[in-house]
């Protein structure tokens, strides 16, 4: 490989929804990775529908429409 034209390859923390944690390598710049979401909260592989609201674009969307009766 050339030298300095890659990003640097170390170890992360990904952090699961649930809070369990596992180590991999990665090129993210930082020392951890949090999941909005995994496998474990996924409707594709859980089977359940769930809404998972992480930044508050459901109760942004229901303020902004109240006006017109949908709820």
């Amino acid at each position: 490989m050339k030298k300095d034209i890659h990003p640097e390859y170390h170890e992360i923390t990904v952090t699961m929804t649930d809070g369990t944690e596992f180590k991999t390598r990665s090129t993210l710049k930082g020392e951890t990775l949090r999941l909005d979401i995994d496998p474990k909260s996924h409707p594709a592989w859980t089977g359940q529908h769930r809404l998972i609201d992480t930044g508050g674009q459901i109760a942004k969307f229901n303020k902004r429409f109240a006006a017109f009766g949908l709820k």
